[in-house]
Parts: C-alpha cells; sequence; structure tokens
C-alpha cells in the first residue's frame, strides 16, 4: 500500500507547554504523512493545527 514515515515535532498542550510527539504512519507521500500527523493530533488532543510544529518527516526503512 504506502510507506511508513516518522513524522516528529511538538505542539502546544492545553496546560501551555509545548509537548513532543513521534508518529509513525502509513501513507503514500511526505506530504500525506505530514497531513495525517495533523489530524492525528488534533482529533486526539483538540489542538488546531496552527499551535502544531512539523520538525522531520523520514521515510521508515521496510
Amino acid at each position: 500500500m504506502g510507506r511508513t514515515y516518522a513524522v516528529k515535532g511538538r505542539f502546544l498542550a492545553r496546560r501551555g507547554y509545548w509537548q513532543t510527539f513521534t508518529k509513525r504512519l502509513e501513507a503514500t507521500d511526505e506530504h500525506r504523512a505530514k497531513e495525517l500527523a495533523l489530524s492525528s493530533i488534533g482529533g486526539s488532543h483538540h489542538v488546531g493545527r496552527h499551535l502544531v510544529t512539523i520538525e522531520t518527516v523520514e521515510e521508515l526503512a521496510a
């Protein structure tokens, strides 16, 4: 199907500090992996996309 990507970054948590995250996602390309990470963080933590900073996206070996 797709490739596996590791998306790393941080988001502004409700308590006012920056929380780091690493998401392993299956996606067709790097841009789609970023979108899936933003959607996942926003949905789980109720954070707007403008409060999420993606620092790196790297493809993982199969």
